[in-house]
């Protein structure tokens, strides 16, 4: 009886210890944590290819989540949603923006979190929606993409330009403008030496004339130096006969009087 009670007892520990093994083996593999998460909604207009479900959710290159689902929205299919389980503690915030993008040479897909610091408030839920939205900006290759096309369109502006500036009628108006140019030059070429000669006499004629500028100046302030004297005694006179005549009126018509001659005069 005893040993068959033994052997009962060590049949019991050891399913048991199996038992805990294999709950051991899934719960490391399951990559189970303690830590808690929270939902959040990402909207996004451009192509997800490369991402997948369970794809990394990193904050400034930290990993803290993952991608839970992917699916094309029900009234937009130009839309596709993200729903992102993301660590409780981590600071999603009204400025947190996500981002596509892809890990280096291996071309693996991530979801990225990046805070733009325009608003530091908490991420909540508004009316209406089930779970926050995160707010998304264009991955790389979206920008990238974004640049050629303008580029190609630039280049496209300036082709048409030249394209219009070279026509038949502007290509004709240059060409006579470089003959005429061209026949000016060989003029002024082949008339070289009485270009010269001419230039030698102008300035031949400034040098004679300076003289004579110098001395007409010397004149100019001879008869301005004597003319001003002048000038101002007749202004004094002026002003001398205004005088008289504001205070004695009669003189235009009776003339000065004659001074009365003192006693001995």
């Amino acid at each position: 009886m005893d040993t068959n009670v033994n052997y009962t007892a060590v049949g019991v520990f050891v399913v048991t210890l199996m038992a805990f093994i294999v709950l051991a083996v899934i719960w490391l593999s399951s990559g189970f944590s303690i830590d808690q998460y929270t939902l959040y909604k990402v909207y996004m207009t451009e192509s997800v290819s490369g991402l997948s479900i369970d794809s990394t959710v990193e904050y400034n290159g930290v990993s803290v989540g993952s991608v839970k689902s992917i699916e094309l929205n029900a009234d937009n299919p130009r839309l596709v949603e993200l729903l992102l389980e993301i660590k409780k503690n981590t600071p999603i915030t009204q400025g947190t923006m996500a981002t596509l993008n892809v890990k280096g040479l291996t071309g693996i897909a991530f979801l990225a979190l990046q805070n733009k610091g325009e608003d530091d408030r908490p991420l909540v839920a508004l009316p209406g929606q089930k779970y926050p939205v995160i707010a998304t900006s264009p991955s790389f290759l979206v920008r990238i993409d974004k640049a050629i096309t303008r580029l190609s369109e630039n280049i496209h502006r300036v082709s048409e330009s030249i394209r219009t500036l070279l026509d038949q009628e502007n290509l004709r108006a240059i060409k006579e403008t470089l003959i005429n140019i061209r026949q000016i030059t060989g003029t002024m070429s082949a008339n070289s030496e009485q270009l010269n000669a001419i230039l030698h006499n102008t300035a031949n004629a400034s040098r004679q004339f300076a003289p004579f500028m110098q001395s007409s100046g010397d004149a100019m302030h001879i008869l301005a130096t004597q003319t001003l004297p002048s000038a101002n005694d007749a202004v004094a006179n002026f002003s001398a006969v205004s005088r008289e005549l504001k205070q004695n009126p009669a003189v235009l018509i009776r003339g000065k009087a004659q001074r009365t001659l003192g006693p001995g005069e």
